[in-house]
């Protein structure tokens, strides 16, 4: 996510993610994977406004573990099902895909949206089968760019 500006198009695209929470109050959380691990850094919560804190220390660079990403998100949507089973649950995955893990679907997400952010000129294509084996749809992320 390093090359070709695509981290810092995923931070823009969230920072205007969470601008819409706010503005439909929905709940969001926020969770970052790096390195060996993955980390709540906001919510859920609906967010007031966003924090350069949340953003700045999302690193990239390589060994995504998605799966502990995705595991960590599995938490946290099996919890909100508990919560309020009547509310519509999404999962937004930010990624370029290249990664070698392949996670299950989280069964609590009712919507899910891969933000490719891959812009290499050989595209791998791995976020576009991953949003189709999930049965979710895959958003081109410099095509959300407004």
């Amino acid at each position: 996510m390093l090359a070709r500006g695509q981290l810092a198009l995923a931070k823009g695209l969230l920072i205007a993610l969470f601008d819409r929470a706010r503005g439909e109050r929905v709940e969001v959380a926020l969770i970052c994977f790096g390195g060996a691990r993955a980390e709540l850094r906001f919510g859920p919560a609906v967010p007031r406004w966003w924090s350069e804190r949340w953003l700045e220390p999302i690193g990239g660079g390589g060994g995504t573990p998605l799966e502990a990403g995705m595991s960590r998100a599995a938490q946290l949507l099996d919890g909100a099902a508990r919560r309020d089973p009547a509310r519509e649950r999404h999962l937004w995955l930010f990624s370029d895909g290249r990664t070698t893990q392949w996670p299950v679907r989280p069964r609590h997400a009712d919507h899910i949206t891969v933000v490719d952010c891959e812009t290499a000129a050989v595209r791998v294509g791995r976020c576009r089968a991953l949003a189709q084996a999930w049965q979710g749809e895959c958003l081109d992320a410099g095509a959300l760019i407004v």
